[in-house]
């Protein structure tokens, strides 16, 4: 029997989690008040019942509910009911961002700010986050890339160390990305900007690909860096960290920060690492280069 929890911070993603869930074959059950967890399990690990796969949504709504939550949670454990915790969290400027999108309140803070509410949440969830099997932060992280995180854990049961990996391409005139935790400078390598069939191109196309990383700078640049976050990322896991961003930086964040992070991302990848690819200024003007 797989039983899953699937909690964390309001707009992070719970109900995706549970739709990609439910896609490969978890039953599963949304807002169920935490003081019903343990009588749920009962009625699904009952003998000769046909449920195999379980996932149960907490959606936190009041301070009196966290509480039912970790006691709902020791009931399991008094219970010997086997679990584990998946939770979904992302950056407060993500989800302040999102609710700003949604227009929506936050539970925590009807009468007040929204960022009252995000920073109040976390706080109570600290506790939760810290006994969590799985965590998996979706600031940087598309739709897809959180359905094959979901498949690869609870379907593939490919080995997951919590911490996701961002690769982050950017243009310098419009900023470095306040959320980076490493950022490289790419402008030392001959700008396509400057070839007229590729100016309006972008890493993304193989012609620009292959000028970018014909270069031998590129591949020897390429080499070392992962060779320095081959010592890093291990380390950054055993700190518990769960969320890497690695900015890769141009000019313009067009041609050659978007081949370098397309490199490193693949690269990663091939190496066993849960990483995400994100340009984050792919489609803005780049008409100035310098």
């Amino acid at each position: 029997m797989q039983f899953v929890v699937v909690t964390g911070m309001s707009g992070a993603g719970k109900s995706l989690a549970l739709k990609y869930l439910e896609d490969i074959g978890f039953f599963c059950v949304d807002n169920l008040p935490p003081s019903l967890m343990s009588k749920f399990a009962e009625v699904c690990f009952r003998p000769g019942s046909d449920i195999e796969r379980v996932a149960m949504g907490i959606d936190i709504r009041g301070g009196r509910l966290f509480e039912d939550l970790f006691e709902g949670l020791s009931d399991l454990n008094r219970e010997d009911y086997q679990y584990k915790i998946l939770f979904l969290d992302a950056s407060d400027p993500v989800l302040l961002q999102r609710y700003k999108e949604s227009r929506r309140s936050h539970p925590l803070a009807k009468n007040d700010r929204v960022i009252t509410g995000i920073e109040k949440e976390r706080g109570l969830l600290k506790q939760v986050k810290e006994r969590a099997d799985y965590i998996i932060d979706t600031s940087h992280t598309l739709t897809r890339h959180l359905k094959q995180t979901i498949n690869d854990i609870f379907l593939n049961n490919k080995d997951f160390d919590s911490l996701m990996i961002t690769v982050l391409s950017f243009g310098f005139k419009y900023g470095i990305p306040s959320d980076a935790d490493l950022v490289f400078d790419v402008r030392f390598l001959p700008n396509p900007f400057y070839v007229p069939e590729l100016k309006e191109q972008t890493g993304n196309d193989l012609p620009v690909k292959e000028f970018v990383m014909g270069l031998p700078d590129s591949t020897l640049f390429m080499d070392k860096l992962l060779d320095m976050l081959q010592f890093l990322i291990p380390l950054y896991v055993k700190e518990g960290k769960n969320q890497l961003v690695i900015g890769i930086g141009c000019t313009g964040g067009k041609h050659r920060s978007v081949t370098m992070a397309n490199e490193l991302y693949y690269a990663l990848q091939r190496a066993g690492n849960h990483a995400t690819i994100n340009h984050r200024d792919i489609d803005k003007d780049s008409r100035l280069a310098l």
